[in-house]
């Protein structure tokens, strides 16, 4: 914080020492990365006239498929959004000598996608204000999360950059931001269980393995955990491949590329994203929850349940006539071009706009057809008719990749004229100069979605 420099743990925590050098002595590599925290604040000192309302979503989606209570959204905290400006970051720049970024006290890579507010002033220099969201800590409580001010500045200059940004004007603070470094371990020493190769039964999960995030760290816990279990139990390991979950591709990642940087999981990074959705999480993980018993009975059934009805609605779907007679008010009302002969429903739902409620809300008999359904079961149902020509393309897509090896990238490629390719990818791959596709496809930072745009680019 600023020249303040000191040891610790998570909040509140004395840090943990001496581990790092046990693991060292005994043959790990380990390496530094760093993150930021911006200041906690008083919502009470707050002006909330001075910025802009940030509602929660209107219809609350349960984390779960079991049922639950729903909170409703009358009882929802809002955010705000304010911003900064030229004024805050002159102010801002009078501490950088003091900043343990800037002069080096802090060596390790940040995380590329929450920069602190010192890296942005100085990387987007042309903007003269930068967004900050003004978050709620939780229900009970009045701290407020100042979202996008992330900085290891001195707390005063904090303080008075703060000061200048609109709603701000009387602020307390509860903490000032900081800096944090810490040890990692490079994952490429871990086999796809989570097990270190050095040790038996010894297994790494979470920011040891150079991840950030919450979830990051929590579905590398929930596989470390469960093949830990299987290994004292000596059931065969679990690993889920890039195609069954994003866990499989945080992990295949992590293990086949390393990580110099604090790794994050979008779905570009995912060649399989039109199947790894949240809609079906349900189905494709739940039988093996069942099978290790992680996932009770009655969860399995109502899987099972969802599975059956799902494709009997697809069967009507795929069956029901629908004359023109009957559909053509609703099409014309939606702007869409009328019927001239009688077609099923199905290729009905596959026209863009259309969705499966308001057509068995407009169509004569359809609703009657389709019966009583959850409307769980609708959504999948509309959801995997709607998308299933493009799952296909993906799969003959995926044993394209297959053939990348042979693709060769001439070293005078210049990425920086492909703009498609994302910042990161064209900064990547400048620097490490792949000898082919395969090469460039497993480089950390370069997504699947990347190597398909070199991919077009090379067939020309």
């Amino acid at each position: 914080m600023g020249e303040k420099q000191f040891g610790g743990g998570r909040m509140g925590e004395k840090g943990a020492t001496g581990i790092t050098e046990q693991l060292v002595e005994l043959g790990f590599e380990s390496a530094r990365l760093k993150t930021g925290t911006p200041p906690r604040v008083d919502g009470r000192s707050l002006d909330y006239t001075k910025m802009e309302i940030q509602h929660g979503d209107e219809e609350i989606v349960g984390f779960s498929y079991l049922p639950v209570e729903r909170i409703k959204p009358e009882q929802q905290r809002c955010c705000w959004i304010t911003y900064t400006s030229n004024e805050v970051h002159e102010i801002l720049k009078t501490g950088f000598e003091q900043s343990p970024m800037y002069q080096g006290r802090i060596k390790g890579s940040g995380p590329r996608y929450c920069p602190s507010i010192e890296d942005k002033i100085s990387r987007f220099a042309e903007r003269d204000r930068h967004q900050l969201f003004v978050e709620p800590e939780g229900w009970n409580t009045v701290e407020i999360y100042v979202n996008g001010f992330s900085t290891s500045l001195p707390e005063d200059v904090q303080f008075k950059a703060l000061k200048m940004v609109p709603g701000f004007e009387n602020v307390k603070f509860f903490r000032p931001g900081y800096a944090i470094e810490y040890d990692y371990f490079p994952p490429t020493q871990l086999q796809f269980t989570l097990e270190t190769k050095l040790i038996s039964g010894l297994f790494f999960a979470g920011q040891i393995n150079g991840t950030t995030g919450y979830e990051e760290a929590a579905c590398q816990g929930l596989m470390a955990g469960i093949n830990a279990h299987q290994k004292a139990q000596e059931k065969d390991p679990v690993v889920l491949k890039r195609s069954d979950a994003y866990i499989g591709v945080l992990i295949d990642d992590l293990i086949n590329k390393g990580t110099d940087e604090p790794y994050r999981m979008f779905t570009s990074r995912a060649e399989f994203r039109t199947l790894l959705r949240q809609d079906n999480a349900d189905l494709r993980l739940t039988p093996l929850g069942h099978e290790l018993g992680l996932a009770s009975d009655e969860r399995m059934e109502r899987v099972n349940a969802k599975r059956q009805d799902v494709e009997r609605i697809k069967n009507i779907l795929a069956e029901y006539p629908v004359e023109p007679t009957a559909a053509n008010p609703f099409l014309e009302k939606i702007g869409s071009s009328p019927m001239t002969e009688k077609a099923r429903a199905m290729k009905l739902l596959l026209r863009p706009g259309i969705s499966l409620k308001d057509m068995m809300q407009e169509i004569p008999g359809l609703k009657e057809a389709v019966g009583d359904s959850d409307i769980l079961n609708l959504e999948q149902a509309e959801i995997q008719a709607k998308y299933d020509v493009y799952i296909e393309k993906e799969k003959e897509l995926v044993k394209k990749m297959a053939t990348l090896e042979d693709m060769v990238i001439p070293q005078s490629f210049n990425y920086d004229k492909l703009t498609a390719l994302s910042a990161e990818a064209r900064q990547k791959l400048a620097k490490i100069k792949p000898g082919t596709l395969g090469q460039a496809s497993r480089i950390s930072g370069v997504n699947p979605s990347d190597v398909q745009i070199l991919m077009v680019y090379m067939g020309r």
